[in-house]
């Protein structure tokens, strides 16, 4: 993997992007993409919903802002023979022109952007007055949120953002947020997903190895003598969220799909 830009090249996210697919399906099946439809798939990562799109034929742009990902990305659509247009952005500054997508998704992505208010009205610029917006965010207090209140006193402080990610994961904050940048929300449904493991080990040892951000502070916690302890919190934190049964351990995710669509009239 070339040098990473941000934290999310760090450890094994491509591991947890797999697993995300699934997530990927629901979301590109929802936008119903036809043929010759402009996509754009904002904070890309891997590729999972941009490459879905292409495989429906789509003109499909990735965006994200790590060029390491982005370099997986490319790979997995070459290896398809598909035709993805990468481009290296932040979700509140896309390189995207106004206007230029019929659909516009993300995946557990603009959820990430450090203005949350600059993000959604950058989603509304770039979808075309008769295009359709599609999101897929974290529920608050979900798994994933949790796991940033469990390991947040072992790690720096979280750059500065305008509120956590988990908003665009609340209906009526959501609704409120796209609706300043004239976006109306016509659909939002909580979704689960399992994520299946052999045992608790397994499953602390996936959350922690593929959270980029946890794994570029090991070495500073090991010699502190703290990377047993977040390790150790980790799965109590997991055994307490999780169920077993005689062969596996789960781990449910829940998460928001919103569907939602320009306001008739309304320049962003």
């Amino acid at each position: 993997m070339s040098a990473s830009v941000t934290t999310w090249a760090v450890g094994d996210y491509p591991a947890m992007a797999r697993r995300l697919t699934p997530v990927a399906q629901v979301v590109v099946a929802a936008a119903a993409i036809r043929p010759d439809d402009r996509v754009v798939d904002l904070a890309t990562g891997t590729g999972n919903a941009a490459i879905l799109a292409a495989q429906r034929g789509a003109r499909t742009v990735g965006v994200d802002l790590e060029p390491a990902l982005l370099k997986l990305a490319r790979q997995r659509a070459a290896d398809e023979g598909l035709t993805v247009d990468w481009r290296v952005g932040d979700v509140c500054r896309l390189p995207v022109a106004d206007d230029s997508a019929d659909v516009v998704l993300s995946v557990f992505g603009v959820m990430y952007g450090a203005d949350h208010d600059v993000a959604a009205r950058e989603l509304s610029r770039v979808c075309a007055p008769s295009g359709r917006v599609l999101l897929a965010a974290w529920t608050p207090g979900s798994l994933m949120p949790a796991m940033g209140q469990v390991v947040g006193g072992y790690l720096p402080p979280p750059p500065a953002a305008s509120g956590p990610p988990s908003w665009w994961g609340d209906r009526d904050r959501v609704s409120r947020l796209l609706a300043a940048a004239h976006l109306s929300v016509t659909a939002a449904v909580v979704h689960r997903l399992d994520l299946t493991v052999p045992d608790v080990d397994a499953a602390t040892s996936l959350l922690i190895d593929t959270a980029g951000h946890v794994v570029a502070e090991r070495d500073r916690l090991m010699a502190e003598g703290r990377w047993d302890a977040l390790r150790a919190d980790m799965r109590s934190f997991v055994a307490d969220r999780g169920t077993a049964d005689s062969a596996t351990f789960r781990l449910p995710l829940k998460y928001l799909l919103v569907t939602a669509a320009p306001v008739p009239g309304v320049t962003a």
